[in-house]
């Protein structure tokens, strides 16, 4: 979907179920990451997360534009836009929008295990673990003021 026809989906979803023209511009921004699309209060434009469309297809889309369109025209109208407000919420009720979008599930990462290293002072016998490793020549022994030496590194 190429962004004249989100434009055009848009203002035929704001006729269609707000009785209302959309007279602003939308169009998809590849930016997006967390959300599925945001209204813009100074130049109300709405943006719309192509990602999620790519991934669900236009059901998903058009839940997402009737969102947006429920800021928008409360908005405009000066009424209760934000997400708390009681106006924006029976609009949602209303129309049959979402009230969030589905989320992409990332894939699963595996964490590495930390290095963990282990230093002994020569003198006193102080033992050191760090998960840094750290320059022995630099540093002495915080009791005896004695010399470190490395020692071993764990997985």
């Amino acid at each position: 979907m190429t962004d004249e026809q989100a434009q055009q989906l848009v203002e035929q979803l704001s006729i269609q179920y707000f009785n209302r023209p959309f007279i602003h511009k939308a169009y998809f921004n590849s930016r997006l990451k967390s959300t599925g699309g945001r209204y813009m209060l100074t130049s109300h434009n709405i943006e719309l997360n192509k990602k999620l469309y790519d991934h669900f297809g236009i059901v998903e889309l058009e839940g997402i534009i009737l969102h947006e369109l429920c800021h928008y025209h409360l908005h405009i109208l000066g009424m209760g836009y934000q997400h708390r407000d009681a106006d924006f919420k029976n609009l949602l009720k209303r129309v049959g929008a979402p009230r969030f979008c589905s989320r992409i599930e990332p894939p699963i990462t595996i964490k590495k295990k930390a290095v963990i290293y282990f230093y002994r002072c020569v003198k006193c016998g102080q033992d050191y673990k760090r998960r840094r490793k750290m320059d022995v020549s630099k540093y002495c022994c915080s009791i005896c003021q004695g010399k470190i030496k490395f020692i071993k590194s764990e997985l």
